[in-house]
């Protein structure tokens, strides 16, 4: 049975709650031990259990975190470098800080994808109340006063008997929506699947891809500050990028351009893995020295962009909704409103 992977906000609590009692000269298997006494769910605290009593019979923290099967290959990968290097302490704090960047952004990719989507299904059930509800009343009335809906109103009337008749199948399909949405908001193996399944396919256009090439410069930020070469760290942040092929691709194509004597932003502006602006921003940090400093800065940026443009479209979203909405329900009310407005005239 495959073990539960910790969410991003669990691994940032652990990363920044372990290298803190580093930091204090407490060595990692106590330091294990100690979160594990302050843990209040068993089953993690069970997992900081033996990772402390591995760390206490010789086994290296990385190892003991990838025999637990419970941390993505990133943080083993990463802790693995920073302990061969002697900066297990600065690998923490980076993991600690880029996993806590990865949780707000989930979080606002889920509530971006969420909020509209509850918005759409209860404008589209007040759409089909009027349809299939209030048209047939004024049809009614229509008939009352010797007259029919026609037209536009007639086209709606026929479209809302079909609703009507076909309502039980979509009572269906409208059960099997909500209950997607609430496991995509509540269950985090079912998000992940989904969301994985739209990255391999869509997942790398508008801002998914500005998330996406902020999502390689953090990781490869966070690579360099923590003692990696250069390849390794360009490795290790393209794997995080395995689900997305265009992206994967672009930071492969980064790794053979560096390999075939390429200067590192040279690569980089050549395979698009980052934008030009950012490029020469780097450039000029290799060229003064500076250049764990200025990736640390453009990943730094690059976050914040790509949360801005989420924000953007979620902003853009939502108001588009209500006004198609609104202008649906408006034509539904105009088309059976003005024509009974005019027989009323004529009869009055």
């Amino acid at each position: 049975m495959s073990k539960k992977m910790l969410t991003n906000s669990e691994i940032s609590a652990f990363c920044l709650g372990l290298s803190l009692l580093i930091h204090s000269g407490v060595g990692v298997g106590d330091g294990l031990a100690l979160l594990a006494e302050e843990e209040t769910d068993g089953e993690y605290r069970d997992m900081l259990k033996e990772l402390s009593e591995s760390a206490d019979s010789g086994v290296s923290l990385a190892e003991a975190v990838k025999t637990s099967g419970r941390f993505p290959g990133y943080v083993c990968g990463l802790l693995e470098v920073g302990e061969k290097s002697g900066r297990t302490e600065e690998a923490l704090s980076a993991l600690a800080r880029y996993y806590e960047d990865r949780a707000r952004l989930d979080h606002q990719i889920k509530t971006a994808l969420l909020y509209p989507a509850i918005l759409l299904v209860i404008m589209l059930a007040v759409i089909a109340v009027l349809l299939i509800r209030v048209l047939p009343v004024f049809n009614e009335v229509y008939a009352y006063l010797g007259a029919s809906l026609t037209g536009i109103a007639g086209g709606l009337l026929s479209l809302g008997r079909a609703l009507d008749a076909a309502m039980p199948v979509l009572l269906v399909i409208l059960g099997i929506v909500v209950v997607l949405i609430i496991l995509f908001a509540a269950v985090p193996a079912f998000r992940e699947k989904l969301t994985g399944f739209w990255r391999r396919r869509m997942g790398d256009k508008g801002v998914s891809k500005k998330i996406n090439t902020a999502c390689f410069a953090q990781s490869l930020s966070m690579g360099l500050s923590s003692g990696l070469p250069l390849e390794e760290a360009l490795s290790l942040a393209g794997s995080l990028l395995d689900d997305v092929p265009a992206a994967k691709a672009r930071c492969e194509d980064c790794q053979k351009r560096i390999e075939s004597g390429e200067s590192l932003s040279a690569a980089m502006k050549a395979s698009g893995a980052l934008p030009n602006t950012e490029c020469r921003l780097l450039e000029l940090g290799l060229r003064s020295g500076t250049g764990d400093a200025a990736m640390e800065q453009i990943a730094r940026r690059l976050s914040e962009e790509s949360e801005i443009a989420l924000e953007e479209s979620v902003a853009r979203v939502e108001p588009a909704l209500v006004m198609v909405t609104s202008a649906l329900v408006g034509i539904i009310l105009l088309a059976v409103m003005l024509p009974l407005m005019n027989i009323m005239t004529s009869i009055g």
